[in-house]
């Protein structure tokens, strides 16, 4: 039996409080877990978990040997590390979350190349349009837009990414082109929503000064993709990262408007726990993204 992966095993259903959750992080069969916890719970001799027909919970035994568990896999991928530092062998998994848009696109040609010169790397990216709670999920590094509001995260900046305004030829031959920002308020503008509000106030740089123009429109979305989609399609007005609008510039279906009046960008980060230890293999890919993603 091996004891690491049995740990593995009940962190994992602890986490998810759920053996099948649980199972499917790990990438195992329910079964196999369930034959891993009971394994290790039989070496202790002690109930770790709580088990009911609809859900897991950890016992007072359980709670204790969870906090001491993590702290030791953690030491254990340390060590696992610093080993694949002086071989130059990189392996093992890390597991990454992502926006569903710039996940599926720029990240996935980033990891691309990185697993291409690390081969025994083994990915598990998770995309998702809201932020998954890195910690309780067990995962590795979270790849996110700022502003950061979770102060008890670690970050390491990747870019400043554009925000652009853009519109199709069509919505501008219908309803005329804005001459200024401050025109915007006049138009369907397309509505990037967040967890925390509603981007109804676009800032622009007029003069030397920063100036909130109010805008409002008929569509809103919390994927930049979505808006950029429904601005090529002739909806309305844009305002999204460049990444999630490159594309239609790129074949004609959207253009730029304002450009001499931007003031903001958007900073992506590589977001990870405080109490991890950065193995070998998330540093190494942390260091790859910085100067692989454009």
């Amino acid at each position: 039996m091996d004891t690491i992966e049995t740990m593995r095993a009940f962190v994992a259903v602890a986490r998810q409080r759920s053996f099948t959750d649980g199972a499917r992080q790990l990438e195992m069969s329910t079964k196999l877990v369930s034959k891993y916890v009971r394994q290790l719970e039989e070496r202790l001799g002690a109930q770790l978990l709580h088990r009911t027909t609809r859900s897991v919970t950890l016992t007072e035994t359980g709670e204790a040997y969870f906090t001491r568990c993590i702290a030791l896999l953690e030491q254990f991928d340390e060590l696992e590390g610093l080993v694949q530092l002086r071989t130059s062998e990189l392996a093992g998994t890390i597991r990454i979350t992502a926006p569903t848009g710039f996940g599926s696109t720029h990240l996935v040609d980033a990891l691309s190349s990185f697993q291409q010169q690390h081969p025994n790397v083994v990915i598990q990216l998770q995309l998702a349009d809201h932020n998954i709670a890195i910690v309780e999920e067990g995962v590795d590094l979270a790849i996110r837009f700022g502003p950061l509001h979770d102060s008890s995260l670690l970050a390491r900046k990747l870019i400043d990414m554009r925000l652009v305004v853009a519109a199709s030829e069509h919505y501008l031959k219908e309803h005329g082109t804005p001459v200024n920002p401050q025109a915007l308020a006049t138009h369907n503008c397309l509505i990037r929503t967040r967890s925390s509000d509603h981007q109804t106030i676009w800032q622009f740089n007029i003069g030397g000064q920063s100036i909130a123009v109010k805008v409002n429109g008929s569509f809103h979305s919390n994927n930049p993709k979505a808006i950029a989609q429904m601005a090529a399609n002739g909806l309305g007005i844009c305002r999204s990262p460049l990444y999630a609008v490159q594309p239609y510039l790129d074949d004609g279906r959207l253009q730029l408007l304002f450009e001499e009046q931007e003031t903001h960008s958007m900073a992506l980060y590589a977001v990870y726990p405080p109490s991890r230890h950065l193995t070998a293999r998330v540093r190494a890919l942390i260091d790859h993204l910085q100067s692989n993603i454009d």
